[in-house]
């Protein structure tokens, strides 16, 4: 597999590999406590909203990006109950990606759409990888190769295998933080076989991006953010 290289915000792989058993891997949270009545049909909603609100504080992540991770984490559980990602695993790699929805002057705004839209480099080959249109535009914008979207840095290939609906608006939107987080924790948990282990934690990482960087920094904002939320 080619490595993508580490430039503003980075692309989503379709295809993983294992990386060494010498790289980090990171302290898994536990689940988020579930809100005692929950306000409404969205993942977030799920979530208990003190919860969320102390751990923004402590993290410095605003807290419908703290919203969006736990509610992934949260419908990961329920799907795929063997893998056991955590919040702050899906924090680290928004962090590596896009600075949770803040890149390029984005903020995410009250129904977890970051505006403006996040775009990635187009993937003409050049320095990225070569990956030809396969939307036709609809998702990234243009019609000649791909590139990522949104504050997962999801390419649209791994968007149309996992559209999904966090925030329980009825529209899957890769630009939405809650959407977009189930979408990356659903492909994380089906290319690593679990991740509550250390080699399946890097497996799942890797089929974000193999590079031997980017791992380490995923690794190291996961550690931080487990230990910052106490």
């Amino acid at each position: 597999m080619n490595r993508l290289p580490i430039v503003g915000a980075i692309v989503l792989v379709l295809a993983g590999c294992a990386a060494s058993p010498a790289l980090p891997a990171a302290t898994q949270a536990g689940p988020p406590p579930l809100a005692a009545s929950p306000a409404g049909p969205g993942y977030t909603d799920m979530v208990d909203h003190d919860w969320a609100q102390r751990t923004a504080e402590a993290t410095g992540i605003p807290v419908l990006a703290v919203l969006a991770y736990a509610g992934a984490a949260i419908r990961a559980a329920e799907v795929y109950p063997d893998c056991g990602i955590g919040w702050n695993t899906l924090a680290a790699i928004a962090l590596v990606e896009s600075d949770h929805g803040s890149f390029g002057g984005s903020s995410i705004g009250a129904d977890f759409t970051v505006s403006p839209p996040i775009f990635g480099a187009v993937l003409d080959g050049g320095d990225t990888e070569h990956i030809p249109d396969s939307d036709g535009g609809l998702v990234d914008g243009i019609k000649d190769f791909d590139r990522a979207v949104g504050p997962m840095q999801l390419i649209p290939q791994t968007w149309a295998s996992w559209p999904s609906d966090g925030n329980g608006d009825g529209v899957g939107d890769p630009q939405n933080i809650a959407d977009a987080a189930i979408a990356a924790a659903n492909h994380m948990c089906r290319a690593s076989g679990g991740m509550s282990t250390d080699d399946g934690w890097r497996r799942g990482i890797a089929a974000y991006n193999s590079g031997v960087d980017y791992l380490r920094k995923v690794a190291t904002a996961a550690q931080q953010y487990v230990d910052q939320a106490g």
